[in-house]
């Protein structure tokens, strides 16, 4: 697959990929865009089928980065970084040592983080080979309660303004994928007094889910077709598509996973059907702003407040968007890229 030509390019400065033959590590670095800082964006692990999707993956997240930090405030541009491999079997720390010398070499155009498939912990023996990593033990720890918080607050304000509900009093819920964020936003739903359907791919993550949040589970491809009022999307991107859009219905998508539209267009067909959509990398950023306020040294409470507000710009989005005539993900784009482009 050629990156220039990949229609998930899109002028991204640059594109590293990474191979380390002892450790078996292979992966690939996407910087999109550096405007307000060096670029900042999590380390995912996954069994990607093809090459093709592994560069796919990182193309399309490190863009949303660069959209996400602006939006969110944060002096940091976007990038992204995939490791191919099945984080539950290939995992090693020789492998996470590899990658943090390749992104040393990056001289701080890149700051890494974890994500989906790695831990605090392997940031730990990434930051052995560079100073440029966030999310270790040490330095600011696991930021999936920032992101939770943030995606709970953004279904609460995208409730309030598609269902008129100010409460989440047995509003029914649909949430795809138990991670440590999903199974986080389901907690904080459950609490707030939402009905729960889960799903995930683990079956240990469904009993989980079952027997301490009293949820109801079905199959991961059943999720979509399921009598709710808000779709949560929290494992990988993409899941809102030609197939899944058809059947959903829900009133409301509002999750925390990346790249939830699988083109931009399916974003047309969710007004067409008056689903209310929270554009991703707005509703996710919980995760970067916590981030950077523990590297600021700020108290938990500070970073969290930040966090919360998260629900004020969703609300701003969906004004700009009924003012101008535009759906939320473009009204959202308009708003990031007047951040980040006059910073050029």
């Amino acid at each position: 697959m050629s990156v220039f030509t990949s229609p998930h390019f899109d002028n991204h400065e640059n594109v590293v990929f990474c191979h380390d033959e002892a450790s078996g590590l292979k992966a690939i670095i996407a910087i999109h865009n550096t405007n307000l800082g060096g670029a900042l964006g999590g380390c995912r692990m996954w069994d990607y089928a093809t090459e093709e999707e592994a560069i796919t993956d990182a193309l399309r997240l490190a863009r949303g980065m660069t959209y996400k930090n602006a939006l969110a405030g944060l002096p940091w541009g976007g990038g992204k970084s995939v490791i191919i491999g099945d984080a539950r079997k290939d995992k090693t720390p020789e492998m996470f040592e590899a990658m943090g010398r390749f992104v040393d070499r990056l001289n701080g155009t890149y700051r890494i983080a974890e994500d989906v498939g790695t831990s605090p912990e392997d940031m730990g023996y990434i930051a052995k080979h560079t100073d440029h990593v966030l999310g270790t033990v040490e330095r600011a720890g696991d930021p999936s309660p920032g992101t939770a918080y943030g995606v709970f607050k953004g279904i609460q304000a995208t409730v309030l303004e598609r269902l008129g509900k100010n409460n989440l009093d047995n509003v029914k819920v649909a949430v795809q994928g138990l991670g440590h964020v999903g199974y986080d936003v389901a907690r904080q739903l459950k609490e707030a007094g939402a009905s729960l359907c889960v799903t995930d791919i683990h079956d240990d993550s469904i009993r989980k889910a079952q027997a301490e949040l009293g949820a109801t589970a079905v199959n991961p491809d059943a999720i979509y077709d399921q009598d709710v009022d808000v779709y949560v999307p929290c494992a990988l991107g993409a899941t809102l598509n030609d197939d899944t859009i058809s059947r959903l219905k829900a009133k409301v998508v509002a999750g925390a996973a990346n790249n939830q539209l699988a083109e931009e267009r399916h974003g047309a067909m969710l007004v067409e059907k008056d689903i209310l959509y929270a554009p991703d990398y707005v509703i996710n950023a919980g995760g970067v702003i916590y981030l950077y306020h523990q590297l600021e040294g700020s108290s938990r409470d500070t970073a969290m407040e930040h966090v919360g507000r998260i629900g004020d710009t969703l609300r701003e989005i969906y004004a700009k968007a009924r003012a101008t005539n535009t759906q939320p993900f473009e009204a959202a784009d308009r708003l990031a890229e007047e951040k980040f482009m006059k910073a050029a």
